[in-house]
């Protein structure tokens, strides 16, 4: 990555205290005079203004028209402009601001505070953690944030602040935060690889079942590097920084009412390659969608009902038992409970009701394995087979004492695997999508049915990576790299 370039109206404006960095005037900046500037650059916009149409505006505007990364982008501009708060969650945030006036002010009586928040950094350490989410919500060089006593408190306003306008004090603390800031996310050693991309992975570290491990985000890492992409690990925090990115990789368990799918919707509107894309994962995190797709295109699937309080009564006599309900949106053997006679088919369906006005019911097929096959644009990528966690139906074995127990696994090559189950699976992921999906299935002599497609299968080291090895990762780089040239041609 390039060194970054501070854009001011005013040379003037850039104090001698200032870290010494490659300054330009906006005058010259806006002209294109500079040529010598290259493609590739940081821009940071200290424009005494940001209002719309104004020098500050047009500076952000033309950055990106460039391809330059700039900060405040014109998203944040139009969004602080509006005095709207877009924040991936904005009661979290405030539950925050709440929770440190209580820890810092028990016994004060006040109405208002103010934060003055500096490239993510504030004053005081009791605010660190609301300051820097603030500040990855709104990527703009200073703000000021009011925080007021409404009943509760509040965050009432948010904003940009120029430089010029602080006190000798505050210009001390934007100057030091400024240093920090663009050594730590920008600026990098002259004999670090220059990378041609930048993919986050979304992970998160506290996960009690991720869908891949550390060992394997490591190797993704790794083999990134290795083609020229520079891969990091970002969390949720991280949401205000997507657009640095030319791609996503979603490595949580995705939900369509979870900020994982707020993260994968940003990124498409971002024009960056993503992974699972937000079609995928409304597509198949809820199974009573899915159950309909097989249905609709003839995939072998188990005897499948979709299920009202209307039509419960009935299940017994069209599955018989046991049967399988399945809540709409589980993973990982989440929300999947087996029936074995009425009274529980009665119990749990009412369970399963309060959560969802339809619930899946499938008829029982005992297995000692389900087969896994991970699919990447339209390829078989890996096979795995699952067996069922010990003294176990599913393969994961939740309890509530304890951690979640999982069974076995073998992993195959490809070419080592039953045609049918790769050609089953390839047909039920490609009415999907052309992502990275995990078709399972269940094999009974020469029955072989589908049980559900994920948009977030597991990539575990040790696992489905024991054929294939690196070259599992590899391909997965690969693929990003060939969607992102893609897009840019």
């Amino acid at each position: 990555m390039a060194e970054p370039v501070v854009v001011v109206e005013n040379p003037n404006d850039w104090k001698d205290t200032y870290p010494a960095l490659k300054v330009i005037t906006a005058r010259d900046y806006l002209s294109g005079a500079l040529d010598d500037l290259g493609e590739d650059l940081r821009v940071v916009n200290l424009a005494r203004s940001y209002a719309y149409l104004s020098v500050g505006y047009y500076i952000s505007l033309l950055a990106e028209a460039r391809g330059h990364r700039v900060i405040p982008s014109v998203r944040t501009i139009q969004d602080l402009s509006r005095k709207a708060i877009y924040t991936l969650d904005t009661e979290d945030l405030e539950r925050i601001a709440r929770k440190t006036v209580g820890r810092t002010q028990p016994d004060v009586i006040v109405n208002g505070i103010e934060l003055m928040i500096y490239f993510g950094q504030v004053a005081a350490p009791a605010w660190q953690d609301l300051a820097r989410q603030l500040f990855d919500a709104f990527r703009c060089p200073v703000l000021r944030v009011e925080l007021r006593r409404q009943g509760e408190w509040r965050i009432s306003a948010i904003q940009a602040v120029h430089p010029h306008n602080l006190s000798p004090e505050q210009q001390s603390s934007f100057a030091e935060a400024m240093g920090v800031y663009l050594t730590r996310r920008w600026r990098k050693p002259r004999t670090r690889t220059r990378y041609r991309y930048d993919l986050a992975i979304l992970h998160d570290p506290d996960e009690q079942l991720p869908p891949s491990n550390r060992r394997a985000l490591t190797r993704m890492v790794k083999a990134g590097k290795a083609l020229g992409v520079d891969v990091e690990l970002i969390t949720r925090k991280d949401y205000g920084r997507l657009a640095e990115y030319d791609a996503l990789f979603v490595r949580e368990t995705t939900s369509i009412d979870h900020y994982t799918y707020q993260f994968a919707k940003k990124a498409e509107s971002e024009g960056m390659v993503v992974i699972d894309d937000p079609d995928s994962i409304l597509r198949c995190t809820n199974k009573v969608y899915l159950a309909e797709l097989l249905k609709a295109h003839r995939i072998p699937r188990p005897r499948t009902v979709i299920v009202s309080r209307d039509n419960v009564k009935g299940l017994a006599e069209e599955l018989g038992f046991p049967l399988v309900l399945k809540i709409p949106d589980g993973s990982f053997s989440r929300g999947v409970v087996k029936a074995e006679n009425p009274a529980e088919l009665k119990r749990l369906s009412a369970q399963f009701f309060r959560d969802s006005d339809l619930i899946l019911a499938q008829e029982f097929m005992y297995t000692d394995f389900d087969w896994r096959v991970g699919i990447l644009n339209r390829q078989p990528l890996f096979v795995c087979q699952y067996f069922m966690s010990k003294k176990h139906w599913q393969i994961v074995k939740h309890d509530d004492k304890g951690a979640p127990k999982e069974g076995g696994f073998k992993t195959l090559r490809v070419e080592d695997a039953p045609p049918k189950v790769v050609k089953t699976a390839l047909r039920a992921a490609n009415l999907v999508g052309d992502g990275l999906y995990g078709v399972d299935l269940k094999q009974a002599g020469d029955r072989v049915v589908v049980i559900e497609v994920n948009d977030n299968p597991n990539l575990d080291a040790g696992v489905e990576d024991a054929v294939l090895g690196d070259a599992l990762y590899a391909a997965l780089m690969a693929e990003f790299v060939r969607r992102i040239e893609g897009r840019s041609a």
